[in-house]
C-alpha cells in the first residue's frame, strides 16, 4: 500500500533540484544570457521550464522502477543508483555554475561529464529494467542537444569562459 509514496517520491526527486538550480540562478538567465552569441538552432528559453519537468518526471519514474526492482537499496543497487545519482548532482550542478558563475568552462566540463554518466546509467539500468532505459533516451537526446549548445556558446563567447 506504500509503494505510491516511493514512485512518488523517486518520481519528484529530480524536480528538486532542478527546481533549486533555477531558482538560485532565475536573476542571471535574462539579462547575461540573452547576451551571449548562440546558434540559430538554440531552443527559446520559454521550451526549457517544458523539456526539464518532461524529462525529470520520466528519469524520476525510471529511477523508482529500478530501485524496486533491486529490492531497493542493496547492495546491487550500488553501482545503477550510484550511477544515477551522481549524474543527477552533475545535471543539477550545470545551471548555477553557467548561469549562477557564468564559467563556460566548468559547465563545459560538468555537462561533458554528466554525458558520461547518464551513458552509463542507460548501460546499468537496460540490464535491470529495459522500460527504465527506455525512459533515459529522451534525456540522453536532450543532454546530446545541451552539451552541443554549451559547446558552442564556450566557442562563441571567448570573454565569457570563466567571469
Amino acid at each position: 500500500g506504500r509503494m505510491w509514496v516511493y514512485t512518488v517520491g523517486f518520481t519528484v526527486l529530480p524536480h528538486v533540484g532542478g527546481f533549486l538550480g533555477w531558482f538560485l540562478s532565475r536573476k542571471e538567465m535574462p539579462e547575461w544570457y540573452e547576451k551571449l552569441k548562440k546558434p540559430s538552432w538554440c531552443p527559446s528559453r520559454r521550451m526549457f521550464p517544458v523539456a526539464w519537468t518532461m524529462l525529470y518526471t520520466g528519469m524520476g519514474y525510471a529511477s523508482y522502477l529500478v530501485w524496486n526492482d533491486l529490492g531497493g537499496c542493496g547492495s546491487k543497487a550500488i553501482v545503477p543508483l550510484g550511477l544515477y545519482g551522481a549524474q543527477l548532482v552533475l545535471n543539477w550542478a550545470w545551471p548555477p555554475l553557467f548561469f549562477g558563475a557564468r564559467n563556460l568552462n566548468m559547465a563545459l566540463i560538468d555537462v561533458l561529464c554528466l554525458d558520461a554518466l547518464a551513458m552509463g546509467t542507460l548501460c546499468s539500468w537496460y540490464r535491470i529494467n529495459r522500460l527504465a532505459a527506455l525512459l533515459l533516451l529522451p534525456y540522453l537526446g536532450w543532454l546530446a542537444m545541451a552539451t552541443c549548445l554549451t559547446i558552442r556558446i564556450w566557442k562563441d563567447n571567448p570573454e565569457h569562459k570563466s567571469d
